[in-house]
């Protein structure tokens, strides 16, 4: 089964960027649709963005349309989210998924496989 490992996270002021990776070993990422879901302390688990196997077709949570770009590197069996314009409420640890099945989804209990997340803290 594909383990993934996030990495990038970290404290940027507002207005800055980052960009975080997911990284899979025990399988291939062009197998799976890939999510990028967030968490902030006391809240639910939310969709961020996904992208389909071959990279065609990517969907976006509202709240980061036009900040965030997820891609994917097949080669390097890497998933990647680009975040700009960051703001202090995407404050939140940051968690890759992979969906086995199917095409991309914004819902969190469809994806099989979990990370187990990057910080990313934004400062006002």
């Amino acid at each position: 089964q594909v383990q993934l490992t996030e990495s990038g996270g970290r404290l940027v002021q507002a207005g800055g960027s980052l960009r975080l990776s997911c990284a899979a070993s025990g399988g291939t990422v062009s197998s799976y649709v890939m999510g990028w879901f967030r968490q902030a302390p006391g809240k639910e688990r939310e969709f961020v963005a996904t992208i389909s196997r071959g990279g065609s077709s990517t969907v976006y949570a509202d709240s980061v349309k036009g900040r965030f770009t997820i891609s994917r590197d097949n080669a390097k069996n890497m998933v990647n989210l680009q975040m700009n314009s960051l703001k202090p409420e995407d404050t939140a640890v940051y968690f890759c998924a992979a969906k086995i099945t199917g095409i991309t989804s914004a819902v969190p209990s469809v994806y099989a496989y979990w990370g187990q997340g990057t910080q990313v803290t934004v400062s006002s």
